[in-house]
């Protein structure tokens, strides 16, 4: 089991998410971006603006995600 914070995912705060797979993490992570959305946090809202950002980069979302795949993995 590996542990990263929202913040190391490209959000705004300090919650731990607890996952096996870095794809169960990243689900972990979009439904706590979910939630804050519809609670109209304004942090997580300008996170989410500079994700917004990065897809319109070409290949840049996709870095970003190989870039946080390989934190999760370096991970003990």
């Amino acid at each position: 089991m590996k542990t990263m914070t929202c913040y190391q995912l490209g959000g705004a705060c300090e919650l731990e998410f607890h996952a096996e797979t870095f794809e169960e993490m990243a689900a972990l992570s979009k439904q706590h971006g979910m939630e804050m959305f519809q609670k109209g946090d304004k942090a997580h809202l300008e996170a989410m603006h500079k994700m917004k950002e990065l897809m319109k980069t070409p290949g840049a979302l996709d870095q970003w995600f190989a870039d946080r795949k390989s934190d999760f993995n370096a991970l003990p």
